[in-house]
């Protein structure tokens, strides 16, 4: 009941700020997943489309990001894809990016880290110091935390914000397209995370 009263006065905050000042917050949405009946794009536009902010929300789709397997003799030859360089100058352009979690053996899908190879030789600074909010799920009990836990990780490493995280179990007994997510114990961590990520987005 406290996170959602603070998430109610931090939106009442916001919405004065936004009059004030017309903000619009980019945000980038990547469900790491090629599959097209994706929950993880599903659970991260949910996530997005959640957030007590005026957003614009740009989903980059990775079926739209194929490209050769990331090789340093294709580099060398043939150099960066210009698909790796749209997807970077989206992510460069963001004032935000929300990234959920497909696990497949324990790590990414073949789809993301082939993007994430790619735009990784652009720039190092990979997500461009952008505020990140990490999420993963799964129709199972572990929810897709091992991929979490490794992209936490890496992602984290000398970051320039702290990266909030959360992992939802169970998805399709713990979520639904009307109400979102619906177990009430998991419901109210997702806000915590998501109050954390907001607070990271208006800088306080």
């Amino acid at each position: 009941m406290g996170v959602e009263i603070r998430r109610i006065q931090t939106g009442f905050v916001t919405a004065l700020t936004k009059i004030k000042n017309k903000i619009l917050k980019k945000i980038v949405v990547i469900g790491a997943s090629s599959s097209s009946r994706s929950i993880n794009r599903k659970f991260a536009k949910y996530a997005a489309n959640s957030l007590l902010l005026d957003c614009k929300i740009k989903e980059l789709v990775l079926n739209d990001f194929e490209m050769p397997i990331y090789s340093e003799d294709l580099q060398r030859v043939s150099g960066v894809p210009v698909k790796a360089i749209n997807f970077k100058r989206v992510i460069s352009n963001s004032d935000g990016i929300i990234i959920s979690f497909a696990e497949h053996n324990g790590s990414y899908t073949s789809a993301f880290k082939n993007i994430f190879d790619w735009i990784s030789v652009i720039e190092q600074d990979i997500w461009s110091s952008k505020p990140l909010l990490l999420l993963s799920t799964s129709t199972g009990s572990n929810g897709g935390k091992i991929v979490l836990k490794h992209a936490y990780n890496r992602f984290s490493f000398n970051y320039k914000f702290n990266i909030p995280f959360f992992s939802l179990p169970n998805f399709h007994s713990n979520y639904n397209s009307k109400s979102g997510i619906i177990h009430p114990a998991l419901y109210k961590e997702f806000l915590a995370t998501l109050s954390n990520f907001e607070d990271i987005l208006n800088g306080t």
